[in-house]
């Protein structure tokens, strides 16, 4: 028998998270300081001159919105730290099983299903505003079942050969390509 396939599955630590994160911290920082500039009469930043704001209504507003940010940049860092959607895909037509594992907010997810419920691998492409390019398992009497990431777009080569060496594997169709 050929031997089982395990897929890894990359999570919300990359580096577009990272960069988003970054600058939205960096953005509420300054947002605070701004506001809290006004309120003191004090410059708190290099740039600009924030002391020369009313604190009410501009410190004030500033301050909300830099506590916006900050709360939005922590629950940011909190996604990546935990690596929410981080897993594997584990293929193993000997025992018949088929194992998805899953790093969720505050639970691992991880879940079996038997090969013979497989009916094809599908492959997912839509281009345009909302590009969508995604791999999933289409199952007897349930939804499809998708294996690849969120968020950035998986090369279409990439995807193709992924989706047919699964096939493969697991001897049903390929959809979609």
């Amino acid at each position: 028998m050929a031997d089982p396939i395990d897929q890894p599955v990359l999570g919300s630590r990359r580096l577009s998270n990272l960069l988003m994160a970054v600058l939205v911290s960096i953005g509420g920082l300054g947002f605070l300081l701004a506001s809290a500039s006004s309120y003191f009469g004090k410059d708190l930043l290099p740039l600009g001159h924030p002391a020369a704001l009313l604190w009410v209504p501009q410190g004030l507003i500033m301050g909300a919105y830099g506590i916006a940010a900050l709360l939005l940049a922590s629950y940011l860092w909190v996604v990546i730290g935990i690596d929410v959607g981080a897993g594997s895909n584990h293929f193993d037509k000997e025992t018949d099983a088929i194992t998805i594992r899953r790093r969720g907010f505050r639970q691992l997810i991880n879940f079996t299903i038997p090969c013979s419920e497989v009916l094809s691998v599908k492959v997912e492409v839509r281009d345009g505003l909302n590009p969508r390019r995604r791999l999933a398992l289409k199952l007897r009497g349930r939804r499809d079942l998708p294996l690849t990431q969120v968020g950035e777009p998986v090369a279409l080569a990439e995807l193709e050969r992924s989706g047919a060496e699964l096939a493969r594997y697991l001897g049903v169709p390929l959809e979609g390509v």
